[in-house]
């Protein structure tokens, strides 16, 4: 783990066609620490054809303001159509059968990244995403005669089924063709506007326990500082740049430096277990998504009023820093919010 290479990382595209994108992350350090991360564009009526994953993450909406899920969740036989827009958190449990549709004009794309584990997937890492239409669907890996069987249809009826729809992962919707529309109550329950700075845990927002996983944004001004924060129950934070940019450094084991890099918008950071980071924001601010992987997260601020250094007697801070009664009076007197 000392030798990870942290160096913070763009991601490349894994498809493209008329109705968006999915661009991945894929370097080491993601596997080691078993987290992943993908974005999701989708053009105006581009339509993210159903699946499931191999991992559980959270989707936290970057552009748009018309969205759509829809979702089928493990256990249950009921469609949920929830509405999408700029700023909203949605956890995507493990299993869950998600569609996506981008219900925008004829200019504004939808762009959502996934953050999460994978600690249960195929690919350490990588989320890896199994699809129930188009022509990488399930059901295509199937003879005629077992879906006709299984379905009780014809042959023709099957091959119909499985070889209509010529689409890879995302296509763009005819005009005319539309999809259910949003249940606005459902949606207030499943999805969490998240636009300032906050940590959001199960807590917060219950959903988040069925992906296991909580949230953190974190909004600096030009050349503000978020001073060194560290997880004290072992969960691993990745970060995605949400726009500006600055210098990023961790600390990591016997107090080395693991990174100090300039970051900008688009850019992914891993922040192993118990290793501390922090951020200066450069002349345009930087806006910072986090996840980590516990829906109970804790997350531990070094110079906040809470910090163990400001619990500390002050003769055992004076002790532990071999600094003067003066400075440690100092020191404990800056920490605050």
């Amino acid at each position: 783990m000392a030798e990870m290479d942290l160096t913070p990382k763009s991601a490349v595209a894994a498809f493209e066609g008329d109705g968006g994108g999915y661009y991945i992350w894929s370097f080491p350090a993601l596997g080691e620490a078993n987290v992943g991360a993908g974005k999701l564009v989708l053009k105006p009526s581009g339509f993210a054809l159903p699946h499931y994953a191999d991992s559980a993450k959270l989707g936290y909406v970057l552009q748009g303001e018309d969205g759509l899920v829809g979702m089928v969740f493990p256990n249950t036989s009921e469609e949920v159509v929830l509405k999408l827009k700029k700023g909203d958190v949605i956890p995507v449990p493990l299993g869950a059968v998600s569609w996506w549709f981008n219900n925008g004009g004829s200019s504004n794309d939808l762009v959502i990244v996934f953050l999460g584990e994978t600690t249960k997937a195929y690919t350490p890492g990588l989320f890896t995403y199994f699809f129930i239409a188009g022509t990488q669907s399930l059901l295509g890996g199937f003879s005629t005669d077992f879906i006709s069987k299984s379905f009780n249809i014809t042959k023709d009826e099957a091959d119909e089924v499985t070889k209509n729809q010529t689409g890879v992962l995302l296509v763009k919707l005819e005009q005319g063709k539309t999809v259910p529309k949003p249940n606005a109550l459902i949606t207030q329950k499943l999805v969490h506007q998240l636009t300032v700075s906050a940590t959001l845990t199960e807590k917060e927002f219950p959903f988040l326990n069925q992906a296991g996983l909580s949230a953190n944004l974190i909004k600096l001004e030009p050349y503000a500082i978020s001073s060194p924060i560290y997880t004290t129950d072992s969960t691993v934070q990745v970060i995605y740049v949400v726009g500006g940019g600055g210098r990023v450094q961790i600390a990591g084991l016997n107090g080395q430096s693991v990174l100090d890099a300039e970051v900008t918008a688009g850019h992914l950071i891993v922040v192993p277990r118990f290793f501390m980071v922090a951020k200066l924001a450069g002349e345009k601010g930087m806006e910072c998504f986090s996840v980590i992987t516990s829906s109970r997260a804790v997350l531990e601020d070094l110079t906040g009023k809470t910090s163990v250094l400001r619990a500390l007697s002050p003769e055992v801070l004076q002790i532990s820093l071999n600094i003067n009664p003066e400075l440690q009076t100092i020191l404990q007197s800056k920490m605050k919010d």
